[in-house]
This record gives C-alpha cells, structure tokens and sequence, in this order.
C-alpha cells in the first residue's frame, strides 16, 4: 500500500510537472518543454506580437512547430521548423538539450527535427531559447549573456520579417533566402526561391527550380536597380551592407503598428503584405512580378521590355529581330542581333544613350572600380574589342564601371523616369542612320505610303472593272462569274480541278463527310501525293453561300499564321464552288468540350494553351496582318485541332476587313452565331474588333466550364459565371473533370479575363493585345470586369431550324442572319 502511494503521489507531481511545463511565457528551457497540447503552453513574445507553437494546416493532421502573428486574425504562419518532416497522427514536444540544441520529438522520441548548435562540449551551459517581438526565436548559452549560438532568423522559411538580414553574409558564410510552401497547406519546400546571386553585380532573383523567373536587380549602389518602389517607400526604411564577398540588406518599418512582411507564394509570387489597424486582412504592397516584362528575358538577347508600348517587346537601337516571322505573333525568346558588325580595329565603333532602364543581367559582367567618370568607362570599353555596353556601378557617387561581353539581357524600360543610363555600342553606320531619323522618317513615309496609294487605286480600278463587266454580262452562268471574280482579284490562289476533288473524296462520298453548315457540306479527301484535305462545298440551294465563298477566298488567301487554319485552293468549276483547306486531324473544339467522354482529354494545361492560341490568331487578325480582319462569327466550331491539339481560327466567310485608320463598321445585315454576338452587333449592327473580343470572353468560359453558353437571359453561361464571381465562387464554375488538376489562380484569372472580354460596354472590353498581357499576369493587378452583356436577342431571331452542322470538321451551333439590326 506504500508503494502503491508513493506512485500515485509520483503521478501527481508528474501532472503538475507537465502543468507547470505549459506556463512557460516568451522563453523555454531544458527543463521546460513545449507540448503539442492544444496552444496552452505556446510562447508568446514579451510584447505579444508573435506567437510559437504546434498547429496544423487545415485539412490534414500534419503537427508543424511554427511562429506566427499572435495578435490578430490573419495570424500568417511566418516560420516553420520542421516543414520538411511533419509530426504524422501523434503529438509532438520542442524541448532544449542541455548543449542549446533544440529539438522536435513526438511521443516516441522519435527526432523530427533539430537546429545546430554553436556551442563547445567543454563547458557548463545554462541554455534559454526566447522568442522575440520581431519574431526571431534566438538560442542563448547563458540567460545573462546576449550572445546568440543560433536563430531562427538565420534559416528563414517563406516570410523575410523586418530586421531579418536577407543576401550572402560573410560572417556567417550563409546565403540567406527564402523558398515557398509547397502548396497553401503543405508548407514544405515548394518550387520558388527568392535569393541573391553575386556573380557579377548583385542582383536578386526569384527562382523557379533550376530556373530564373525573375529578376529584381542588378545593386546600383543605393538599391536593387529592378525594383522601383523599394528607394520610395515612405513606411520602410531599407539597408544594404556590401563588400566583394558579401551582399546583405534589411529593412525596417518606421511605425510600430504597422505589420510589414515580405513573402513568396506557392504560386511564384513576391509580395509586400501589410497589416495595420483595423484590417480585416494583410494588403498587398507590392508584388513581383509586377507584369510580363518582370519576367525573366521576356524578350530574349538584346530585347527591350515596354509593359506600356504598344508592342511589348522592341529591339534596342541598332539591332533587329533574330526572327522576324516569330517575333510579330509573340515568338520573342529568340532576340534580336545587330543590323551592323562593330569594327573594333579601325575604332570607328560609337555608343548609344539608353535612358531609363533596368540594367541587363550583370552575371556575367565585371566592375572595375579603378576608373572614376563615364569618359573613362567610354574609354576603357572601346579598349575591349568583347565589350558590348556599360554603366555606372555606383549612381550616388558616380563611380565605378560595370562592362557586359556578352548579349544583353532582361532589359527593361520604365515610362516614369525610374531606371538607369546604359551605353550600348552599336557600328558606326547604325548611329550616323539613328541621327539622321528626321530625313529617314520621310523617306519612311514615303516608301510606305506610296505602295499603299498604289494598292487602293490598284484596288479600286479591279473593283470599277469588274462592277462593268457584271452589268455587261449579268446573263453570264456563275460558273463564268465566280472563275473571273477569281481571276481578277489576282489572289494568287491555286485552282483545283473538279476531277481532282471528286476522285480525293470518293466523288463526295456520304462516308467522308465530316458535317455541313450554312454553306454545305463538308469533306474529308486524299490527293494523289498522299495530303489529306477537307473540302468546303458550296450547296447549290445554299441563300448565304456565294458572297460568302468570294469573301472567305478574298480573306484567308491573304492570311498566314500557325492558329488561323490554311486554305490549299478552291474550285470553280463545272457550276461548283468548293474551298480546300488543310485537314485538321481532332476536328473542331466543340466536338471536345460538349462530349462527357472526349472532354475528358482536355486537361487544364490543353485547355490554357488552346485560350493562349487563340488569342495568338486574333491578335494577327486584329493588329499584325496587312488588313484589320474582324471575323464576325468566332465560336468553339469554328476553331480546328490539329494533331497535336493546337488551335486554328478557321470559317471566314463572314469577316470583313478593314484597311487604314477604319477601326468600326455597320450593317443591317447582322450575320453570326447566337450566343457568341455582342449586344452592339445583334442590337445595332456595330461590329468592330470589340465584337470578336466579346465572341473570345465566351469561348473562354466554354472552354474553363464545359458548358454551352445558350444566350437565354438570366439562364446563359454569362449570367451564371457573373452570379457566382461576385458571391467569389467562381472556381465551382469549373469542370467537374479537371476540378482536382487545376492551379486555382492561373483558373481564376483566365475566368476574370473572359469576364474582361464580355463586358457589355465595347470601350470597357480589352484589345486582344492587352487580353495575351493579362494572362502571364499576376490576377490581383486586373481591373475588377462589370456586368457582362448578355446579348438578348431571342424575339429577333429564327431558331426554328434545328441543328444545323457546320464549318469544315464538326457539328455547328445555330448560326443566324439577321437582315434588319434594329
């Protein structure tokens, strides 16, 4: 019975122990743990800011030791131990070894995790582990000594805290950065890296894996040349402390109640979150990349960035695009090279002054600290046959030099006098041209408006021939009409012969016919030499079909680009009238996304790059094509798969083209496709690049949700994405078949985007341009979109035909013709 009450009294001093052991204030010690037991022994900094202990991401039963803000409601976990081994299904203890390691065991003792210890094994120890109030957890030898042997601050995990010290330091040997969660739940290592690169100048870079995304330098000798609003924030004070082995800075905020943190999303984003009082939630600062031209080498060697250009990517003075076919749709990574050689040995070789910008990648450039003005780093490049361009080092006292050898590289350009001079070297030639630009501009405008003059007269003269002889020959049969028309309007377009298509698709067989729309049906063929084709068959009881024959051979003939589908010929013959196009071996986007079967092939990243293509075509359609195309009747049957499943614009029969300054039209003769046409087109008859902009946002939503946008009011697919973005539940508007395989903010973006493109004032839809810059962009930095238009058009319009099918490869949507617009 004695033992038996010297156990039990055992017990109870063992309880009270564990009791005492949670009563444990802003420090521990070796004889005083940390338990898992629910946050009642958490250490909380002496001025109750941060807050350390177990917690659990929501949605599993992972055990993490972590900091986090204590005194608010977004507490923002700031600090993991051990992220890359969480406590499974037990509970876990933080306790302080005798020699001022700390560790993380669970009920087994089994080792999770531990920090390294600076302290010799030949002396008594009186460890203290306290967490401060800027949340640093910082290890002591001694409780009277302020000696640190380690802290936290030291191995950061995603979040840089004011009074951190971020970069290489020297006295450590450290290269502290940060690195990403894994996911919003998973906060092991993720895929993002913020860290400083020395090569060279320093420079910051936010790395993805192995990859550069993005670049925030180069060091200019007062701040990171790449991030403007880091020398203007009247909040933050920042400090740099550089030398040839080291490169460190840190920052401060001057009023004590404001929160400030520095963090790096699982989705690669840097942001500068703040949090002052009253806030329901941190505010975003700041964020990078801030658009496409943060990301790294945007637009390849020697490529200049313009967020604000009307083209994003120029080449610097002097120089011209590697590959002028790729560079006008977007194809951008191979760069630009010199229009002239330089000539080093007979030192006829100059510099251009490029103001305002951010410093190429300095990796592999070299600083000479010798030299002392802009005359003497002049001087010392053109010494260096290799030297390509320089700068200044040092922007506050005007010292130093800093050379490149080499391309240049992720060049941006800022419009608000933010930036630095770069001195590019460029021939002789290209500077004596470059300051001959006034008399180059003439003979510019001349060279361009004389072909153009002499193309409208050209033009003009086909059209006034042809009208007479139509009036003189109105008894003449089409087949005679349609073979002229085609003759002289000298489209350079190949002919096939009737016999030739008969034998390709089995004189029109019923079993190659791939659908049939407003103008006929369509073929799949084969010809001789082994090319498969689909031919477009003008129908002889077809009301729509000859304008739109003439128009599409018009159109597409002059069209060339990878997402516009590729006319072979046509045929005019024997009374038939019949267009050849490549064959499209997936057919078309609808027969995918409106099937329960085949949607199941089109995962996320399929569906992304089909929108990115698309938009690629419109953006030739609209802007880089000799003439402004609008299409009029943009719909997922009309955009074609290839074998690889890329898309092309294809069904031209209804565009109209614009030339010069012609950016708007009308007509009473609205043609398209019921629940693709804006509200200014099938009201009034106003089309305009805006109207195919109106017609993508649409493709958009099908594309993300699966479902066919039916034009009803208050029960179309619009209304419902609109309904469901405002109440901020716009991603359970995502097909059920790719609900788990998303990444939700490249998701929502693309669903802002479409609701961007579908506004129903034309002046509030995006231009295609700023459409491509919006989906590389951060979703946050998009204006919130209004009230889509719904098109209510349902008294106007005869649906009383079923289901028509159509162009080239697939089953259509109802296309209509309205004859009166108003």
């Amino acid at each position: 019975m004695a033992h038996a009450a010297m156990r039990g009294i055992a017990f109870l001093l063992y309880l009270l122990s564990l009791f005492s052991f949670s009563i444990a204030g802003d420090s521990l010690t070796p004889t005083q743990p940390l338990l898992d037991d629910g946050g009642s022994g958490n250490l909380v900094s002496a001025g109750g800011r941060f807050e350390l202990g177990f917690f659990n991401p929501a949605g599993t039963q992972n055990h993490y030791v972590g900091i986090w803000y204590h005194n608010i409601s977004d507490k923002a976990v700031v600090w993991v131990a051990n992220r890359q081994r969480p406590i499974n299904g037990g509970s876990g203890r933080l306790s302080l070894a005798s020699n001022g390691t700390l560790i993380v065991t669970d009920d087994n003792s089994t080792l999770f995790w531990s920090s390294s210890s600076s302290s010799s094994s030949n002396r008594a120890y009186s460890p203290v582990v306290t967490l401060r109030d800027d949340g640093n957890l910082v290890i002591r030898d001694d409780p009277n000594s302020d000696s640190v042997s380690w802290q936290s601050f030291d191995f950061p995990t995603d979040t840089f805290l004011s009074g951190m010290i971020f970069g290489r330091d020297d006295s450590s040997g450290r290269n502290v950065n940060i690195t990403s969660w894994a996911s919003t739940g998973d906060p092991a290592p993720g895929s993002y890296v913020l860290a400083m690169d020395l090569d060279g100048v320093p420079q910051q870079f936010l790395w993805q894996d192995s990859e550069q995304v993005a670049r925030l330098g180069p060091w200019n000798g007062v701040y990171l040349g790449g991030v403007p609003t880091i020398n203007s924030q009247d909040l933050i004070d920042y400090f740099f402390m550089v030398s040839s082995r080291e490169f460190i800075y840190w920052y401060t905020v001057r009023d004590p109640s404001v929160l400030v943190r520095v963090t790096v999303t699982p989705q690669g984003s840097g942001q500068v979150l703040m949090w002052v009082e009253g806030s329901q939630s941190w505010i975003s600062q700041d964020s990078y990349p801030r658009d496409l031209c943060d990301h790294y080498a945007q637009c390849g060697p020697n490529g200049v960035c313009d967020p604000n250009g009307s083209a994003i990517c120029r080449c610097i003075q002097g120089f011209r695009p590697k590959n002028p076919r790729n560079w006008g749709v977007w194809g951008w990574t191979d760069g630009c090279v010199r229009k002239t050689e330089l000539d080093c040995r007979n030192a006829t070789d100059g510099f251009f002054t490029f103001s305002n910008v951010k410093l190429p990648d300095t990796s592999t450039s070299t600083v000479d600290w010798s030299t002392r003005s802009l005359v003497d780093c002049r001087a010392s490049c053109l010494k260096n046959c290799s030297c390509t361009a320089f700068a200044s080092a040092n922007i506050s006292s005007g010292s130093g030099c800093i050379f490149w050898t080499a391309n240049l590289t992720d060049i941006k350009h800022y419009n608000n006098g933010f930036g630095q001079d770069l001195y590019v070297r460029l021939a002789r030639s290209d500077l004596e041209s470059m300051s001959s630009g006034h008399g180059n501009k003439r003979r510019v405008a001349v060279i361009v408006v004389a072909p153009v003059l002499a193309t409208f007269l050209l033009a003009t003269a086909v059209i006034l021939l042809w009208r007479r002889r139509k009036t003189r020959n109105n008894k003449t049969t089409d087949h005679h009409a349609d073979e002229e028309a085609v003759e002289e309007k000298n489209l350079d377009m190949p002919l096939f012969d009737l016999s030739t298509l008969a034998e390709a698709t089995g004189d029109f067989c019923t079993d190659n016919k791939l659908g049939e729309g407003g103008f006929g049906p369509v073929y799949k063929g084969k010809l001789k030499e082994g090319q498969e084709i689909a031919v477009k068959r003008l129908s002889k009881t077809s009301m729509q079909g000859t304008d739109e024959f003439k128009n599409e051979v018009m159109v597409i003939a002059k069209l060339q680009h990878r997402n516009l589908v590729r006319l072979l010929g046509c045929c005019v013959q024997g009374g038939e009238r019949m267009l050849i196009y490549e064959y499209m071996l997936n057919g078309s986007l609808d027969t995918f996304l409106f099937d329960k079967d085949r949607c199941r092939m089109l995962d996320w990243r399929m569906r992304y790059n089909i929108i990115l293509g698309i938009a690629r075509g419109l953006l030739y359609l609209h802007h880089d094509s000799r003439y402004r195309i609008i299409h009029r009747d943009l719909k997922t049957s009309n955009i074609l798969l290839d074998k690889d499943m890329n898309p092309k614009i294809s069904d031209f029969g209804m565009a109209k083209l614009f030339s010069g300054d012609e950016i708007i039209g009308n007509t009473k003769r609205v043609a398209g496709t019921y629940g693709y046409m804006s509200p200014e087109y099938a009201m009034n008859g106003i089309f305009s690049v805006k109207s195919d902009i109106f017609s993508f946002g649409v493709i958009v939503l099908e594309i993300i949700t699966g479902e066919k946008n039916n034009g009803a009011y208050h029960h179309n697919l619009l209304g419902k994405v609109w309904s469901l973005w405002k109440e901020n539940r716009a991603f359970e508007i995502v097909e059920d078949f790719i609900h788990h395989s998303f990444p939700l903010d490249e998701v929502l973006r693309c669903i802002k985007i479409g609701l961007l493109c579908v506004q129903e004032r034309p002046e509030d839809r995006p231009e295609i341009s700023l459409v491509l810059l919006m989906l590389g962009s951060n979703s946050s930095l998009l204006l919130e979109p209004k009230q889509p238009g719904f098109a209510v058009i349902g008294d106007q319009i005869d649906t009383d035909s079923s289901s028509s099918k159509g162009a080239l490869l697939s089953n259509n949507r109802l296309s209509i013709t309205i004859f009166e617009g108003r």
